[in-house]
């Protein structure tokens, strides 16, 4: 009796494991691998992103430096934060601001933007309508840089995987 269960138990186990065709299923691919599989080159995509032959196209970064007031207190300061972030936000949803974010060291470079403009000189006007700028809390470089194309859609991926907002 002790055989036939056993016997049994191996049946189930093998056909628990077969598809319903009874060929043995496949291993489920991970979901990276599922949203990354097909890779080939797509030029309605390249197109839209205004990629060049490699897949690149120009930007403008932007290296966000400490600057001269940065006496606020505390209450001050966290008002002038909230403010930022809200204002990186508004330059995001406008498609303007591809990626943003701070360093996570203590040094002047405080932290990085990428914008999709055409030219410095747009992406200086932008950076004009952050009030730490404005309020001399923070100091703007900026840089032409030559990036993958495919920076805009990190926004709706990052939607993803963001549990929690930001700012509000």
């Amino acid at each position: 009796m002790a055989k036939m269960n056993f016997y049994l138990l191996g049946l189930c186990v093998f056909v628990a494991a077969c598809k319903p065709d009874g060929a043995p299923s496949e291993p489920k691919k991970s979901y990276y691998a599922q949203i990354t599989e097909d890779t080939s080159y797509d030029s309605l995509l390249a197109k839209k992103l205004g990629a060049d032959d490699y897949g690149m196209k120009a930007y403008v970064m932007a290296f966000l430096k400490t600057g001269p007031n940065r006496d606020l207190d505390s209450a001050a300061t966290a008002k002038l934060q909230e403010a930022h972030l809200k204002n990186i936000f508004r330059m995001a949803d406008e498609g303007k601001l591809l990626i943003a974010g701070p360093f996570m060291d203590d040094t002047d470079i405080r932290g990085i933007y990428i914008f999709d403009v055409r030219s410095v000189e747009e992406a200086k006007k932008l950076t004009e309508t952050d009030p730490a700028i404005k309020a001399g809390s923070l100091v703007m470089e900026l840089h032409p840089w030559y990036g993958s194309a495919a920076l805009p859609l990190l926004a709706p991926l990052h939607k993803k995987v963001q549990k929690n907002a930001i700012v509000d």
